[in-house]
C-alpha cells in the first residue's frame, strides 16, 4: 500500500513503505527495522494505484531561526517552545533542522542556548531531530548593508573564549558558527574553532579576496545564504560575492525563497558550483505560518507581506524569510529547472555530507529512516508523512 503498513499484532519493529521513489520516479518498496533502513527494492507496480506517493529522504534545514510563533533569538523563550517549534517543523517535511541563535546581548545568547540544550537533554525526539546549533553571530561585519538586520549595538570581534562559555551553555551543541573574515582576530577564532570539531561559515561579511580565502585555509567550508546579508550597491569588480563562488572550498547554502535570490541568481551559483556543492536552507525566523501584518525582530519593526516577503523597511532589507525549506525544493525546479532528485538531494544528502552526518540525508541500506512521503499538485510539495528515526511524527489524513 501506499504509506506506512500497520504493526502487526506481535508490534513488530519491522514494517515497510510502498511509494515512487523521489530520484528514480520508478514504484519502489522500502523496509525499516528497528528505526533503520533495511532493504530498498523496486517492485512492478504499486498496491494501491489511486494516488501517487513520493517516498524521500527527510529534508535538513541548516538555518530555523524560529518558527511558528517562536522566536530561538527572543527574550520569552521557555522550556517548551523548542518541541512546539519541532512539530510545526516535521509538518512541513523538515526531519532535521539546525535551531540559530543570532546576534543579541551575551546575557541573552546564554539565555536562550541554554534553554535550547535543556530541552534537547530532555526529548529523545529532539536528540534525533537536532544535530545541534548554529550560531550565526555575534561576530559579523556591523557595516550597513552586510549587517543586514543585525543589531549593531551587538556585534563585537571574535572570541573564542566568549565562544566557549555559549558552547558550554548550550551543553556542547554548538555545531557551526557564521563569522565576518575580516573582523580582528577572526583568523585565530576559525582555527580555534576548527580544531574543536566546529564548523565554520563566512556570512555576513564584506572581506576582501584575500581575507576570504585566508578563511579558508584557516578551516572555513560554508558560505552562508551567499547573495545575501550583502549591500545593495557593492563594487561591480571587488566584492564578497565573487571569491566566494570562485574558492571550490566552499560550499553556499542559498535561499531559494523566491526573494532572497533571483532565478537567474539561482542558476548562476548552481552552474558554478554544481549542485553536489552547494545546500538549500531557508533561513526562517518565527513569522512562518503567520498572517501578513506588522511585526517586531530583533528589536525593530518588520512587514510580513501578503507574497511571503519579509522586509525591515527602515534598513531596507531582508528580515529572514517565511516559506519553509520545502519551497526553496519547489523554486529549484520551477525557477532553475532542475528535476526532483536534484531539488531534493540540495536539501538532504548535500546538508548531511557538509556536516559529516553520515547516517541521514539518503534513502539507502543502513541509513536512519528518516522519511518523507509526499504528493506533487500544481508543482508544489503537499507533505503527506514525515517519519523520524522509524516514528511518525507527522501524518495528514
Amino acid at each position: 500500500m501506499n504509506g506506512i503498513m500497520n504493526k502487526p499484532a506481535n508490534f513488530s519493529s519491522i514494517w515497510s513503505i510502498e511509494g515512487i521513489h523521489y530520484s528514480t520516479g520508478k514504484p519502489f518498496r522500502l523496509e525499516v527495522n528497528n528505526g533503520i533502513i533495511s532493504e530498498i527494492c523496486e517492485i512492478k507496480e504499486l498496491s494501491n494505484q489511486q494516488t501517487k506517493v513520493y517516498v524521500a529522504p527527510g529534508l535538513i534545514d541548516n538555518q530555523v531561526n524560529g518558527y511558528a510563533g517562536i522566536d530561538f533569538s527572543g527574550n520569552s523563550l521557555n522550556d517548551n517552545d523548542l518541541l512546539t517549534a519541532a512539530q510545526a517543523i516535521w509538518s512541513e517535511g523538515v526531519t532535521s533542522f539546525i535551531p540559530t541563535i543570532i546576534t543579541n546581548s551575551h546575557e541573552s545568547i546564554v539565555k536562550n542556548l541554554t534553554i535550547l540544550g535543556e530541552a534537547c537533554k530532555a526529548d529523545d525526539q529532539l536528540r534525533k531531530s537536532i544535530p545541534g546549533f548554529h550560531l550565526e553571530g555575534p561576530y559579523l561585519s556591523p557595516v550597513e548593508g552586510y549587517r543586514g538586520c543585525h543589531p549593531e549595538q551587538y556585534m563585537r570581534k571574535p572570541s573564542y573564549k566568549e565562544f566557549s562559555e555559549y558552547q558550554k551553555a548550550s551543553g556542547g551543541r554548538i555545531i557551526q558558527v557564521t563569522v565576518a573574515p575580516e573582523l580582528e582576530g577572526a583568523m585565530e577564532f576559525i582555527k580555534e574553532c576548527t580544531r574543536n570539531g566546529i564548523v565554520v561559515a563566512i556570512g555576513h561579511t564584506n572581506a576582501s579576496a584575500d581575507q576570504i580565502n585566508m578563511a579558508v585555509d584557516c578551516g572555513a567550508t560554508i558560505s552562508t545564504h551567499l547573495g545575501n546579508g550583502c549591500a545593495n550597491l557593492i563594487h561591480r569588480h571587488n566584492n564578497p560575492l565573487w571569491p566566494q563562488l570562485a574558492n571550490k572550498k566552499l560550499t553556499p547554502s542559498i535561499i531559494a525563497d523566491g526573494h532572497h535570490l533571483t532565478a537567474d541568481e539561482i542558476k548562476v551559483f548552481c552552474k558554478i558550483k554544481g549542485t553536489d556543492n552547494i545546500i538549500l536552507t531557508s533561513d526562517v525566523i518565527y513569522l512562518t505560518g503567520m498572517a501578513p501584518g506588522r511585526y517586531s525582530f530583533l528589536g525593530a519593526d518588520v512587514v510580513l507581506k501578503d507574497n511571503g516577503m519579509l522586509i525591515n523597511e527602515e534598513l531596507n532589507c531582508l528580515a529572514g524569510a517565511s516559506f519553509p525549506l520545502k519551497k526553496g525544493v519547489e523554486n529549484i525546479m520551477k525557477l532553475a529547472g532542475y528535476s526532483l532528485s536534484v531539488a531534493v538531494k540540495m536539501a538532504s544528502e548535500n546538508v548531511a555530507h557538509v556536516y559529516g552526518l553520515n547516517s541521514i540525508g539518503k534513502l539507502e541500506k543502513g541509513k536512519r529512516a528518516d522519511i518523507i512521503l509526499f504528493e506533487m499538485k500544481d508543482n508544489q510539495i503537499q507533505i503527506k508523512q514525515t517519519i523520524l528515526n522509524g516514528n511518525t511524527v507527522f501524518k495528514n489524513n
